[in-house]
């Protein structure tokens, strides 16, 4: 089947944080949204259709995790990674960052210590914060045009640490850690007994010739000292079902992080979350292939248009997932001056890169999980404003 990622969509008023969050940040609607990670591409047919039957019950009821929801991620993460799971290695979680949450609720205390690796998935910061948990971090070294972990500074700073959260695949640099880079990691923070959290959304969407490694299959080491943190919701464009799933392999850890959703029935899930994971995963693979095929034409696109008209504007393209970290720090402008270039001059609403960490300043981040020709039209208007610098 041939899948129309060209079509072009209205979200509005549909209450699109991406389309209908846009007054409340900039004051204005008539930008071109390319900031929140979701993408324009209407969700594969066959999760609407797997919610489209259930809905076709009459009852809306409390509903049991069924044996096919479990094989379909077991089956999934073998096929795609090799990766060995059961039943009993998994956990519903409504979402990553409230997953991420609870996992550090239930394995740390207030003031304990947490690391994070700036500029990183913005939510790791203030997650850390908001719990009343000390944020420890390790900022990337950015080096020929990508990020690096700086595993010097890494071993320097895990004294005292509880946890460690990763972002593998990284957001926003897109970044597909090397074996020795994750090795290093899992052998650090076992010596030290600190936890890994391993936020891996962006598997699914790492791009060719790049593979993507989960943490847990980098070591015993690795596997017996982390929590892996899943979901369809990225690459099959379904986040708003809020279905993520952990996966534990320490028998310790599986028994205190379920004792700990069991005492608030945090895993329950809803009725819509299972059909919608189960149909992604178990008829996704030709829709995906697509879907990052079409990616890596829109990254391509972007790199050659960035390259030829604005110049001072680079773009780090990603090795994984549709978001694209654009070097703006050649344009020379404060970080409010950046924002507004983006915003009034070229009307787009991306991320501000500071958002990441401080070491985000210069950077904005562009997501171009979207039809063709809305990237055309923006990169035309960035050409207009960009060209309106100089004049």
């Amino acid at each position: 089947m041939k899948y129309n990622f060209d079509e072009v969509i209205n979200r509005a008023g549909t209450s699109a944080e991406k389309v209908d969050g846009m007054k409340e940040i900039w004051g204005r609607t008539d930008l071109i949204p390319l900031w929140v990670a979701d993408m324009d591409f209407a969700t594969p047919p066959y999760v609407i259709n797997a919610i489209r039957k259930r809905c076709e019950h009459p009852i809306l009821g409390y509903t049991a995790k069924p044996e096919s929801y479990y094989r379909a991620i077991t089956d999934w993460v073998k096929r795609r990674y090799g990766m060995e799971i059961e039943t009993k290695h998994l956990n519903y979680v409504p979402g990553i960052v409230p997953g991420l949450g609870m996992a550090l609720n239930c394995f740390t205390r207030p003031e304990e210590k947490v690391m994070i690796m700036p500029p990183v998935y913005h939510p790791f910061a203030w997650l850390v914060k908001r719990n009343n948990r000390r944020l420890v971090e390790c900022p990337l070294q950015l080096t020929d045009g990508h990020y690096r972990m700086d595993l010097e500074a890494f071993r320097r700073n895990i004294e005292g640490v509880r946890v460690f959260i990763l972002c593998n695949p990284h957001n926003p640099g897109g970044v597909v850690w090397t074996e020795e880079e994750l090795n290093a990691v899992a052998d650090i923070c076992a010596e030290h007994h600190v936890i890994v959290f391993s936020d891996e959304i962006h598997a699914d969407l790492t791009l060719p010739p790049y593979r993507h490694r989960p943490f847990a299959m980098i070591s015993e080491r690795a596997k017996n000292n982390s929590v892996t943190f899943m979901a369809p919701s990225k690459a099959f464009n379904m986040p708003g079902m809020a279905a993520s799933h952990t996966i534990i392999y320490n028998d310790s850890l599986r028994r205190q992080f379920r004792t700990y959703l069991d005492a608030g029935e945090l895993d329950m899930g809803h009725v819509l979350a299972y059909p919608a994971v189960e149909a992604a995963y178990t008829q996704g693979e030709e829709w995906l292939e697509q879907c990052l095929a079409y990616i890596q034409g829109n990254i391509d696109y972007i790199d050659n248009f960035l390259k030829t008209h604005t110049p001072k504007i680079k773009a780090m393209r990603p090795q994984a997932s549709y978001l694209v970290w654009l070097d703006c720090r050649e344009l020379g402008l404060t970080h409010d001056e950046l924002n507004d270039f983006f915003a009034s001059k070229a009307g787009l609403a991306l991320n501000d890169g500071e958002m990441f960490g401080k070491e985000g300043a210069g950077f904005m981040r562009l997501n171009a999980g979207c039809p063709r020709s809305v990237l055309e039209q923006a990169m035309k208007q960035l050409r207009t404003a960009y060209e309106g610098l100089d004049s």
